[in-house]
């Protein structure tokens, strides 16, 4: 619980009941153009909590911006009690150049916490980790899946913490995956900074679904519903069924090089030995079925139409033995 000092962020003082567009420049491009992100912070007069909900942080991942922008726009980000802090854009260089990575090749998201003095990347992660992370109690980052492969809506959180499981039940995600802290992540990073961080996965990159917005949407609604912090006018859905729990999966891949045919089982649960998608060449000299080698739900198919021997093509649940690999 904030008290009702003003929140400084980058020299910027917010007081309670204020709302501010804080403009972050950390460096310029080569042409020596300003890039800067915005900042969208929005408090009540009432003391509470301070949730950050992010996007962008891979530049081609749009579903996630479309999300945190329709947070701002519908105005759900207008706290009834604390503060809400929205950066739809983190990733502003990838954004620009429909790129996953910043100008320096490297993965913002590999980075965490990042160097006052290391690379562009660095550099960008060490203040978002310095001067906001600090002030914040929860946060929801919103991704989107890789490479051309879509994710079903899905939470993600790590194992044995309860504290974080309450939050991921209340956001009520289709699924909710258990899965490690990656080294350099924004999760793992501000994790050690005791915040509470659930990362929302869904659709895949360079593209806005409508469905998967929508599931983010109504999480977050939730979500500050359970913190009490939605403002009343706001309606939170409650979910028709309960997320499902997975704890166990892997990547089903490609065993030859071709045309991939997808069936568009996404999101589903499927029998093992059901039929998935189809792999053939250009020429129709063949056709090879793709098989689901267990029960189990199908949480991210690759919408790529061409594919290479050991590209990983679907990804499944399983509560068994399996044949599937990690990523």
């Amino acid at each position: 619980m904030r008290d009702s000092r003003p929140l400084v962020i980058f020299g910027e003082s917010v007081l309670p009941g204020e709302s501010k567009n804080i403009q972050l420049e950390i460096a310029r491009l080569h042409t020596t153009t300003k890039l800067t992100i915005p900042i969208i912070v929005k408090r009540s007069k009432i003391a509470g909590p301070v949730v950050l909900f992010s996007g962008g942080i891979h530049g081609d991942e749009i579903n996630g911006i479309e999300i945190v922008r329709q947070l701002v726009s519908k105005k759900i980000n207008k706290p009834k009690k604390g503060t809400i802090i929205c950066i739809p854009i983190v990733n502003i260089y990838g954004f620009i150049n429909k790129s996953r990575d910043f100008p320096d090749g490297r993965d913002l998201n590999r980075v965490f916490p990042g160097s006052r003095k290391g690379s562009l990347a660095s550099r960008f992660a060490y203040h978002i980790i310095t001067d906001i992370m600090p002030l914040v109690d929860y946060a929801v980052d919103f991704h989107a899946g890789g490479a051309g492969r879509f994710n079903a809506p899905q939470i993600r959180l790590t194992p044995n913490n309860p504290s974080v499981k309450i939050l991921a039940e209340a956001f009520n995600a289709p699924f909710t995956l258990f899965s490690k802290n990656i080294a350099g992540s924004f999760r793992s990073a501000s994790e050690k900074l005791n915040v509470k961080m659930l990362l929302f996965e869904g659709g895949k990159s360079l593209d806005i679904n409508h469905d998967v917005a929508q599931e983010g949407i109504n999480g977050v609604k939730r979500l500050l519903k359970h913190l009490d912090m939605l403002d009343l006018k706001h309606y939170a859905p409650p979910s028709k069924k309960q997320t499902i729990y997975i704890e166990k999966s892997g990547w089903l891949r490609a065993k030859c090089s071709g045309l991939l045919i997808d069936n568009n089982l996404v999101g589903q649960f499927v029998k093992k030995g059901t039929v998935l998608g189809m792999i053939t060449d250009p020429f129709g000299k063949f056709e090879r079925k793709i098989k689901a080698p267990n029960d189990g739900y199908i949480l991210n198919a690759n919408h790529s139409p061409i594919v290479y021997q050991g590209d990983a093509i679907y990804h499944l649940s399983n509560t068994g033995e399996d044949e599937l690999e990690e990523e």
